[in-house]
Formats: structure tokens, sequence, C-alpha cells
């Protein structure tokens, strides 16, 4: 039996961005219905960000200690995952119940539905329960659809058939395992491999792509690829699997030069849109769409608004954020800010960090643009801390002003707010340049590469 109520909005899809959307709208007294079959709050606080950044934060302790001989005296370590395993469960998931953020929607003033949403006319969502019911909600003001992503699996014979896991599985590990094949260079892929090998797993890489973190600039992949030698961390690129089998203990992952083996294997090749079965043929998108491209306003139909990873804009847990305000400034009636992609940021939590914004030369110049570029490094911080690391800028030369950049180094997602900055408001290189630099800091060696540009 089918029950029927009316709404203001019905929020499909409850990550950060739309948990977010959802709370706004209710506290501005709109009547709303969230809708997710899942944990509210998404793949960050459970699976993704919070959970796989402390297992990094452990990580990072553990390589700290290793520097402290011939440097500041002696050190000893031993590694435990279980204070880390610990602190995922209490801390950061309340082993993996979503009460609290289901508490925080109602609290608001929201309604949540446990379910299955899916669009089945214009205005109008049913929602399938956990025990089959079905309730339809009509949203008298819109729809906003913030279905996020799931790990993909990539098509290898034999893979569907073995135990392997995703990034959904290892947050929840409780003891890690003595060896571990990871499938994808990109950054889940590298960020849990190098938290692993600190724990003392014999970790190896498989890339198809000629480098690790392929979308990045080629002087990042190297500082990266440096580091994991560095570790002992095997990286195999231009290594496509050819079959994966497992015989009850371990895994043999075949590629065309030989095999990698190892206790357990992740797949990190990716992830795909969840849009599928969401209804979109009465709204008059294609059912089969891979993302859907929201104009400024996060709309993509007449009284429909997406925001999140299914837009294809970046899949971070800020840009949801962020479309989140531009989506419900919409929907209240505000004017404006609308949406504006120029200086998107993303940052890859290894050691070091990848800190990255705008175009990448290569895309840049894919674009037409007349670009220049100037590279440096961490400078004077960076001899002081024995730390190296290459800074990389992109400049369009006809305007005068930074329409990319690349900061790798410990403090690499930090340095990279200043650049931000800069792309965003369009700041002349000259005028950056020009600029006070602190003595003696990492963002500092911003300045002899700006000036490189003029």
């Amino acid at each position: 039996m089918s029950e029927t109520s009316e709404c203001d909005v019905v929020v499909i899809g409850l990550g950060p961005g739309g948990e977010h959307v959802a709370g706004s709208l209710a506290k501005a007294g709109l009547s709303v219905v969230g809708v997710d079959e899942r944990l509210v709050g998404g793949e960050c606080p459970y699976f993704g960000c919070i959970p796989t950044k402390m297992m990094i934060a452990a990580a990072d302790k553990l390589r700290a200690t290793r520097l402290v001989e011939g440097r500041a005296g002696s050190a000893a370590v031993t590694p435990d995952w279980k204070p880390v395993a610990d602190r995922i469960r209490k801390e950061a998931t309340d082993d993996w119940n979503d009460q609290v953020a289901v508490d925080r929607l109602v609290d608001a003033g929201g309604v949540f539905a446990r379910g299955r949403g899916r669009i089945t006319a214009p205005g109008t969502v049913t929602v399938t329960g956990p025990e089959g019911s079905l309730t339809s909600y009509t949203a008298r003001r819109g729809i906003v659809l913030n279905t996020g992503t799931s790990p993909a699996a990539p098509p290898i014979p034999g893979l569907a058939d073995t135990p392997y896991w995703t990034n959904r599985d290892v947050v929840r590990l409780t003891e890690p395992p003595a060896s571990l094949a990871v499938l994808g260079g990109g950054a889940i892929g590298c960020e849990i491999a190098q938290a692993f090998a600190a724990f003392g797993v014999e970790v190896t890489v498989i890339e198809a792509a000629d480098r690790l973190l392929a979308v990045e600039e080629p002087e990042a992949s190297a500082a990266v690829a440096k580091a994991f030698a560095a570790e002992g961390i095997t990286v195999r690129t231009s290594a496509r699997a050819q079959r994966v089998e497992h015989d009850g203990d371990g895994f043999r992952i075949r590629l065309a030069d030989g095999a990698v083996t190892a206790e357990r294997l992740l797949v990190a090749a990716g992830r795909r849109n969840n849009l599928r079965d969401l209804g979109l043929e009465h709204i008059g998108l294609d059912p089969q769409a891979r993302v859907l491209d929201p104009d400024e306003r996060m709309r993509v139909a007449e009284g429909v608004w997406a925001i999140g990873d299914i837009t294809g804009k970046g899949a971070f847990t800020h840009m949801s954020m962020y479309q989140a305000d531009v989506a419900v400034r919409d929907l209240t009636g505000a004017d404006g800010p609308w949406a504006d992609y120029r200086a998107v940021g993303r940052v890859t939590f290894t050691s070091p960090e990848v800190g990255s914004v705008g175009l990448t030369e290569t895309a840049a110049r894919e674009r037409g643009i007349n670009v220049r570029t100037a590279t440096g490094d961490l400078g004077t911080r960076g001899w002081i801390a024995e730390e190296t690391g290459p800074i990389k800028l992109i400049a369009d030369a006809d305007r005068g002003v930074l329409i990319g950049g690349t900061v790798v180094g410990s403090a690499g997602g930090e340095v990279l707010a200043a650049l931000v900055t800069a792309i965003h408001a369009e700041v002349p290189v000259s005028t950056l340049a020009g600029m006070h630099f602190a003595y003696p800091t990492f963002h500092r060696a911003l300045q002899p590469v700006l000036r490189a540009l003029i």
C-alpha cells in the first residue's frame, strides 16, 4: 500500500551536500524530506575523507619517528593498528551508525525517510522503504539530487568472483594484512597504499597509466613515486591487470609481463555515479546519463537541482558543500553568488601532499590558452626541514593571471590556499610577485616561481 504526502523540497541522497541542503532549507522554514537508503552523511564521514585521513594521520606519526635518528637523538616505535581501528569506529563513525546525523536533520525541522528514492513523475519522489513500503512525496518547490558515487570495479576477468576490498572495507579493518596489492594509482589508491606501508604492510600499486596520480602534473607524480620508492612501496605503472585469481589464501593479479601476489587486494580504480534507476526519464533527462550537468544555479531540469559527485565538477566533499550553498540560495530566492569553477582546489593526502588548483599545463594548452609556466621547489624552509617538493604555476600569458598551480610538500594543501585565492580573484601575477612572503615559510617558496612568470 502506498502513502502520499506533500512538502516543499525532497532531497534524494544525504551525503555532505545533500544533508546540508536539507538542514539549511528546514531551518529556513521550508518543509523538507531527506531520503537515503544508506548512512546519512554519505561516503565522507564513514568510508572516505574522515576515516582514511585518520589512517594517514597515524601513518604520518610513525613516519616522523623514523626521522629522529641522527637529527634529534633516537626513537623506537612499534606500529599498532588497534588504536587506529578503535578511533575510526568510535570517533569517526559511531560504529557506522548514523543516528546522530538523522537527529541533526530532524532537530532542524526536516523529515527523514529511510529507503531508495526515485522520481516517478515531475515533482514526485517515491521512496521504497527497507520493508518494501512505498511512500510518495510531492514537492511543491523542487527536488534536489545528491546521490553520490559507489566504488567501481573494472571488468577484469576473475575479479568479480574474488573477495577484493574497496575503500569501504579497508576502513573497517581491525588488523592490517601482511601484504596488499592496490589496483589503481589515483588519489584513493595512493593514500591508502602509503598509510598501510607505514604499518609494515608489503604494498604493491598497479596503475594502468604511465605514472601515479595521472591527473596531476608530472612533477607531482614523480615526487610521490620517489617517496613511495623510499618507503619500499613497489609501483607498477603502464600495467593493466589481465586476470585476477584467488586461491583462498591470497590473490594473484596477472599482468602482461608477470604477476603480482598479495594476501589482499584493494580495488581503487575509480567510482561510478549513482544515477541508475533514478527516474531521470520522468524529468526529461537521459536515464543512461553518466553525469548531470547543472547550470550556474545547480538546476538540471525544471524544478530539479543536482549537486555533488554526480555533476562531474569534482568528486570532493568541499565541492558538494559549495554546490549545496548555491542550490540553497536559489531555492530560497537569494541573489547569488552562483557557481564558479575556475579555482577548484584538491589535495591528495600522500606524504608529501599534492595540492592542486585550476588547470594543469596540459589541460590549459588543450584549451588553446597562451600558457606560461614556471617551476621551483620548497626553498629555504624545505632545506631547513630536509623536505623536497616541487612547485609549478600555470599562467595565462595574455591576461597576466594564474590559471593553475601545484604545490607538493607536507604543507602542500595549506600553501594551496594562496593560489586558490589568486586564481579565483584573478589577481595579476605582477601583484602577487611583489607581495610580502614571511621568511622562512613554505609559502615563501611561491615568490621566486611567481617572479619567473613575469
